[in-house]
């Protein structure tokens, strides 16, 4: 049987609270259920990036004609080589 969930004030008492407690002494995990949080967008960071001007101009051209932003495109285009590569190196 799981301990009884503490109530919590705000957030910094709940992390202080999980920093020093294991989380299997409250939850049954085996009675957890997957969750999908459809509407979370995820954490993006900015990074500094040098292309050859030339890439750039192409990258433009390419976002253009598809009516995109070309940082939008070069995001795109990033995910669908990344995605190709795991599923190449787990084959």
């Amino acid at each position: 049987m799981p301990k009884k969930m503490p109530n919590f004030a705000n957030e910094q008492e709940e992390q202080l609270f999980w920093s020093e407690h294991d989380s299997a002494d409250y939850i049954d995990w085996e009675q957890a259920m997957p969750v999908v949080l459809p509407n979370l967008k995820p954490t993006t960071k900015t990074i500094s990036l040098r292309l050859p001007e030339t890439m750039i101009e192409q990258l433009k051209l390419l976002a253009n004609k598809r009516d995109v932003p070309y940082q939008s495109l070069l995001k795109v285009f990033l995910a669908e080589r990344i995605q190709q590569e795991l599923i190449s190196k787990t084959s």
